[in-house]
């Protein structure tokens, strides 16, 4: 038929087993089921007695562990399909057990058994250790990580902006700079020249031959200096030698 879904159910899958019924689909053994049914029907038997089908030792022995559950009140019961309190008595002619309780009792009680008609092929594929438990550890685990680089992230954020904000002043800065202060050669250059002019001019005279200052000579000019300033840094006959030296130097490569 188009459309079925034959991975809908599970063979041997029902809504409530009698413990035999679930022991023997525990046990793999679904096609052998009428002929354990037969042989428990003439001894008057709802499980398999001691020493009756040796080549199945693990079908006593599992439904003599649905029993004890049952018993100690590990495992839901009814009677014919219908959920009782616990406690109540039942005919073990009469004694059934919900399939979704199964799966459950399974599951907790023995992790490691995953039958075919209670799991579907991606839970008995699962690793038998990853519980709700588990599932519910990492998810705690990734919720806290998440938490953590959403704060890093922020912080990260607020750094970055920071950087950027210092590194538009720091741009800001040079090009103001850039503007106002011319490079240093170039400043150099500019108070030599002054210098040298200055120095000419005290020393120079004027077209019709009389001199601009009384200054006669470039010591007579670096004495007074030293006379009126040579507390002041720079002013010393040796340096005032050198840069008159370099001022005319200036002058005369223009």
């Amino acid at each position: 038929m188009k459309g079925y879904n034959p991975k809908s159910c599970n063979e041997g899958e029902k809504i409530f087993y009698t413990p035999i019924e679930a022991a023997i689909r525990w046990c793999n053994l679904l096609e052998q089921e009428n002929v354990i049914i037969s042989a428990l029907a003439l001894n008057n038997s709802h499980i398999p007695i001691l020493g009756q089908f040796t080549q199945w030792p693990c079908l006593r022995n599992n439904s003599l562990k649905i029993i004890d559950a049952i018993e100690h009140g590990n495992l839901p019961y009814g009677r014919d399909g219908k959920l009782v309190p616990s406690g109540e008595q039942v005919a073990r002619a009469r004694l059934t057990i919900r399939h979704i309780d199964l799966k459950k009792w399974m599951t907790l009680n023995y992790p490691d058994q995953k039958p075919a008609f209670l799991f579907d092929e991606i839970e008995r594929k699962t690793h038998s250790a990853f519980n709700m438990e588990s599932f519910q550890s990492l998810q705690a685990d990734r919720d806290a990580i998440n938490a953590n680089l959403k704060k890093k992230t922020e912080l990260f954020n607020k750094l970055q902006n920071s950087y950027n904000a210092l590194q538009g002043e720091r741009d800001s800065l040079r090009a103001m700079v850039e503007q106002k202060e011319p490079p240093l050669e170039r400043a150099e250059t500019t108070y030599l020249n002054v210098i040298g002019s200055l120095l000419a001019l005290l020393l120079g005279k004027s077209p019709q031959g009389n001199p601009y200052s009384s200054f006669e000579t470039e010591a007579a000019i670096i004495s007074a200096m030293l006379a009126y300033h040579h507390h002041k840094q720079g002013i010393s006959a040796r340096t005032l030698q050198g840069k008159f030296a370099e001022a005319k130097r200036s002058l005369d490569s223009e």
